[in-house]
């Protein structure tokens, strides 16, 4: 065999090898993230992808992209199959091809992520610690657009390694999930470079990699230890009602899917604010008296409830639907209301309803209509409260008016959809990320879980899981004062990567001139 032929085979060989291994650690960054949060893992993966990336043209390093974010999303959403299978009649047969094709979708941001990365380090000598700097940077890059285009998915970023770890996770509440991302990857593909090193640049890599997580730990402790404000002395009560997705708007389980709600309202205890999940009543709240009256008999004096309802409005182009948490007094009227605007496609509404011939997955008379974008809530006698329906808590810096500064933050959902899947605890994280961002309390409420109380620093401080029945009481947990991405947003993840660029060239440049003065020295002498 002529040896360009096999210098063909070779060359091939070695693209599957790097393939295979792009593939098998993008999946394995699903036991990075909640529920499983495996820390040592996150080098792993990252490392192994930044390794195999080095020398590799345009193409090929597409491709070893493509497969790490076809292994990462193809594991990492597989739980979105599960909302098929609620009417398997009608979608079973497309969760596959779906999950599929959305995972493949999305893999296209880390392949550009590595094409730009593969492209420029191919092309000029970069140094280790330049080398994690320009990885780092561009994967960031591409989460951000992730989380931006077509109306963004910015799930299971690659901070939220650390959203279980206390101190770690702290970092947001300066640069925001997605700098805490670029933090995250570049410490996690020192150990990579430092394995391709020689020598006292292995050493210097090694102790690079030691010192970014021990500075992230200590900066986080620090936070940790400060003085948050006082708590209001707001007393709360989230129903999880659990009705499972599949019984939920079934005309005949109306009575019962209320009646259980109204049961769990009334048990014995005070509270000040009644918190019901997305789609609790499976009605027009504010169309049925019967009901409001009812919902008023587990209402003490003084008090409010929150709860997820659709809610429809006439117009001149017909009636507008709206996914909307409305908020009524103890008399039952209702007091205001918050529409959600940021919708799920195929799920809320379909994308090019003229073109596609696709049905939504959730039941209803119509696709909804986004509302108009966060909004503050002034209720009496409870603090000022921003409200998140569903997905809306996944999307960094979206979700508090940067008007009205809120004291807590609300997030009605239903993660029925995702049975008992991994999916309702990467929701979770989300969750826990905006309370860390922004330096508010997260209240969650969910009609099958997870449930739960999350403090300013993300902490969970009470939970319901999945498939639970019952109440939470608990007092609402102070806020503290506003943090710096909750006033500067993505601004700060600009100045981060700025200043990490800077301080790296600046380092590069100084040691560039104590090589030439030494070499200068040297033949002079």
């Amino acid at each position: 065999m002529k040896p360009e032929v096999l210098n063909r085979i070779a060359l091939r060989k070695r693209l599957l090898s790097r393939v295979t291994l792009g593939f098998a650690a993008g999946a394995l960054t699903v036991l990075t993230f909640p529920p499983f949060s495996i820390l040592l893992l996150v080098p792993v993966v990252y490392s192994a992808l930044f390794v195999g990336l080095r020398g590799l043209s345009f193409g090929r390093a597409f491709l070893v992209g493509w497969a790490f974010g076809l292994g990462q999303f193809g594991f990492g959403i597989s739980w979105i199959a599960e909302s098929f299978y609620v009417e398997a009649e009608r979608f079973g047969a497309m969760a596959i091809p779906a999950v599929a094709g959305l995972s493949a979708g999305l893999a296209i941001f880390p392949a550009i992520a590595a094409v730009l990365f593969a492209e420029i380090a191919r092309r000029g000598a970069l140094g280790s610690f330049l080398a994690c700097l320009l990885f780092a940077t561009f994967w960031t890059v591409a989460e951000w657009l992730r989380g931006h285009v077509l109306t963004g998915f910015p799930w299971n970023l690659a901070g939220y390694a650390l959203v279980d770890y206390a101190a770690l996770r702290q970092t947001a509440a300066w640069v925001g999930s997605y700098g805490l991302s670029f933090l995250t990857v570049f410490v996690a593909v020192l150990p990579g470079a430092a394995a391709m090193a020689s020598g006292r640049q292995r050493l210097t890599v090694s102790l690079m990699a030691l010192a970014g997580i021990a500075t992230m730990w200590a900066v986080g402790t620090l936070r940790l230890q400060s003085d948050a404000q006082q708590p209001p002395g707001v007393d709360l009560r989230i129903v999880q009602g659990n009705i499972p997705q599949e019984e939920k708007w079934a005309p005949e389980n109306r009575e019962a899917t209320f009646a259980r709600y109204l049961e769990l309202s009334s048990r014995p205890g005070n509270f000040d604010v009644l918190l019901w999940p997305e789609t609790a009543f499976p009605g027009f709240l504010d169309e049925d008296k019967k009901a409001r009256a009812r919902i008023a008999t587990a209402l003490p004096e003084g008090s409010v409830l929150l709860t997820g309802v659709p809610d429809r409005v006439p117009s001149e182009d017909g009636t507008r639907y709206f996914n909307t948490v409305q908020a009524f007094d103890e008399t039952g009227e209702i007091l205001t209301g918050y529409a959600k605007h940021h919708l799920v496609p195929f799920g809320e509404y379909v994308p090019f309803r003229g073109w596609l011939p696709i049905e939504r997955l959730t039941a209803g008379l119509g696709d909804f209509t986004p509302g108009p974008g966060p909004r503050t809530l002034a209720l009496p006698g409870v603090p000022l409260v921003a409200l998140a329906i569903c997905y809306e808590i996944i999307f960094p810096g979206h979700v508090v008016d940067d008007l009205f500064r809120p004291d807590w933050i609300f997030n009605a959902t239903n993660d029925a959809w995702f049975g008992t899947s991994i999916g309702p605890e990467q929701h979770l994280a989300s969750a826990r990320m905006r309370a860390v961002e922004e330096g508010l309390p997260v209240i969650r409420a969910a009609n099958t879980g997870i449930s739960a109380v999350i403090d300013a620093n993300g902490e969970i401080v009470a939970r319901l899981d999945t498939g639970e029945t019952g109440i939470i009481n608990a007092s609402l947990p102070s806020a503290r004062p506003p943090t710096l991405y909750a006033s500067f947003g993505d601004w700060m993840l600009l100045a981060l990567i700025l200043a990490s660029w800077s301080w790296a060239m600046a380092a590069n440049a100084t040691a560039r001139y104590r090589r030439m003065r030494k070499t200068f020295m040297q033949r002079c002498g």
